[in-house]
C-alpha cells in the first residue's frame, strides 16, 4: 500500500480524467491520497473531494502566494473546514520567497496564525518552503510548531534544516525532486534521514518524477519515488511503501493499522521471526518503550505462538524465497529455546540460512551450556554488547540478571564460537558508549567481530 500525502486533485489539470487518474493510482497501490488546500476555495473543493470517495482525504490551508487576500471570515471557515472526519491537517503552510506574491511580513504572519490554529485544534502541520529556509524554521521554532507536529512538504532543504525539522517531531515528505539528475544534494540529505521519519507525495499536478519531467504529475507517479527511495536506503520497494505508509497513517491518523502482532515480518532480502514478548532486559533505547511498530509491522503480540504456528506463518511468507530467517522481535528468543529449535529445524530443512538476534543472556536463562544444541540448527548469531563494561551494561540495559548478564554474556560468544559459524557482536552507537572499547573486547578478548549499529535506527 502506498500513500500520496500530498496532492491536488481539484486542479483545472484534473478536471477532465480525475476518475481515471485515481483508477491509475489504485492499480499502482496507492491507497490514499491527500488532496491540499491552498486558498479557501481549493479548500473548499478539497473537502468536496474527500467527502465523496473513500480513498481521499484533505487539509484546508492557505499557501502562502495567497494569504494576502486572506480573512478573519476565512479563517473561521478554516476551523470549520478542519474539524471534519476527512481533514487530517492544517496547510498547506509556510513561506515562499522564490515569487513573493504575498508581501514577507505578511506570509510570516499567517504562517504563525496557522501554527496556533493547527495546535488549538490538534490537528499537525504541511508545511511548505521555498527559498526561505532560515524564516520558516525560526517561526517553526519560535511559534511552538512541534507542539502540532506535522510534515515538510517537498522538502527541499538542507542537512541543518533536516535536523531542525526532526528535533522538532516533523518528518519530511519526499516527491519527484527525489528522481530529478540534479538531486544529488538532496538526496544525501535524505540518505541520512531515518526510514520511520518521511513520507511520499507527488504534488500533483506539479514535479512529475524525472521519468515524465515536463508532463502532468498525478498519483499513481509516486511508485517512482519509492523506487529511489528504496535505492537510497538499501530497502525493499515493499519496506518503503509498506514503512512511509505507516507513518503518514499515524501522523496524519487515517486509515487502518495492523491491530494483530506479526510472527513473521519481511525486511529486506530477510524473514524475521517474532516468537516472543518476553526479554530479560529493559532496555533504555528499546523501541517498544514507545511502539508496537517496527519498520511498518506490528509486533505486539498477544501470546505466544507455538512452534506449529510460527512454522506455518513462515511457510504462509515463502521463507524459502529469502536470504536468512532470523529470529529477532519484540522479545529473547533464547526465552524460548525448544521452540527456536523446533522452527530452525524445519527452516533448515527448507535450504534457508539461519540467524538468531540474541541479547546473549541464554546461559543465565537456562542454567546451562545451550551452545551444543544450536549446533546444525544456527548458522549466525549476533550478539547485543552495548557496553565495554558491567556497569555501563547495567545502567543501559537494565537486566533482570544484574552485573552477572554482562560476564555471561563474554562467555555466551566463547562458547558460541565452537557450535555456531558466524557470531558477531554488536554495539548501538548512542551517546556516552565507548564503541572503540567495545571493538577491542569484541576483536581481542572474544575474537569476533563487532558490527555497530545506529542509534535509534531500528530494523
Amino acid at each position: 500500500m502506498l500513500i500520496d500525502t500530498h496532492a491536488h486533485l481539484d486542479m483545472e489539470q484534473f478536471k477532465d480524467d480525475l476518475p481515471e487518474a485515481l483508477d491509475r493510482a489504485l492499480a499502482a497501490g496507492v491507497r490514499y491520497v491527500i488532496t491540499i488546500g491552498a486558498d479557501m476555495a481549493s479548500s473548499r473543493r478539497a473537502a468536496a473531494l474527500a467527502a465523496n470517495n473513500d480513498a481521499i482525504y484533505f487539509s484546508p490551508g492557505f499557501h502562502p502566494h495567497d494569504v494576502k487576500d486572506v480573512t478573519d471570515a476565512d479563517y473561521d471557515e478554516l476551523r470549520r473546514l478542519a474539524q471534519s472526519p476527512k481533514a487530517v491537517a492544517i496547510g498547506e503552510t509556510g513561506l515562499d520567497y522564490h515569487y513573493d506574491l504575498s508581501p514577507r511580513d505578511v506570509q510570516r504572519a499567517h504562517f504563525a496564525r496557522q501554527i496556533h490554529i493547527a495546535r488549538e485544534i490538534g490537528k499537525p502541520l504541511i508545511v511548505h518552503s521555498r527559498e526561505a529556509e532560515s524564516d520558516t524554521m525560526e517561526i517553526m521554532e519560535s511559534e511552538g510548531a512541534a507542539g502540532a507536529g506535522g510534515t515538510m512538504h517537498c522538502f527541499a532543504g538542507g542537512s541543518d534544516m533536516a535536523r531542525r525539522a526532526l528535533e522538532m517531531g516533523f518528518y519530511l515528505s519526499v516527491g519527484g525532486t527525489l528522481t530529478f539528475k540534479k538531486s544529488d544534494e538532496l538526496r544525501e540529505v535524505i540518505k541520512g534521514v531515518p526510514i520511520e521519519r518521511l513520507m511520499l507525495e507527488t504534488d500533483c499536478p506539479y514535479l512529475a518524477p524525472q521519468k515524465f519531467r515536463g508532463k502532468r504529475n498525478e498519483p499513481a507517479y509516486v511508485t517512482h519515488v519509492v523506487e529511489t527511495l528504496a535505492l537510497l536506503k538499501g530497502l525493499s520497494v515493499e519496506d518503503v511503501a509498506r514503512i512511509t505508509s505507516y507513518n503518514a497513517m499515524t501522523l496524519f491518523r487515517m486509515g487502518e493499522l495492523p491491530a494483530e502482532g506479526s510472527i513473521a515480518y519481511p525486511i529486506r532480502d530477510s524473514l524475521y521471526l517474532n516468537i516472543t514478548n518476553k526479554c530479560t532486559n529493559e532496555c533504555v533505547f528499546c523501541v517498544r518503550n514507545d511502539t508496537d511498530f517496527v519498520k511498518g509491522h506490528n509486533l505486539r503480540l498477544v501470546r505466544d505462538p507455538s512452534a506449529a504456528e510460527i512454522i506455518a506463518a513462515m511457510e504462509a511468507a515463502g521463507f524459502r524465497d529469502y536470504r536468512e530467517v532470523v529470529f529477532c522481535g519484540y522479545g529473547e528468543p533464547f526465552i524460548r529455546l525448544e521452540v527456536l529449535k523446533e522452527v530452525a529445524k524445519a527452516a533448515k530443512a527448507g535450504g534457508v540460512r539461519v540467524r538468531v538476534n540474541t541479547n546473549g543472556h541464554a546461559l543465565l536463562i537456562h542454567k546451562r551450556d545451550v551452545l551444543p544444541e544450536l549446533a546444525g540448527l544456527v548458522d549466525a548469531l549476533s550478539v547485543s554488547l552495548n557496553s565495554p563494561d558491567a556497569a555501563g551494561y547495567v545502567e543501559i540495559c537494565r537486566p533482570a540478571k544484574g552485573a552477572d548478564a554482562y560476564k555471561s554474556i563474554k562467555e555466551f560468544v566463547k562458547a558460541a564460537k565452537k557450535h555456531v559459524p558466524d557470531v558477531v557482536v554488536t554495539v548501538l552507537s548512542m551517546p556516552g558508549v565507548d564503541v572503540e572499547a567495545c571493538r577491542r573486547i569484541a576483536e581481542d578478548e572474544l575474537g569476533v567481530p563487532l558490527r555497530v549499529r545506529e542509534y535509534n535506527v531500528v530494523g
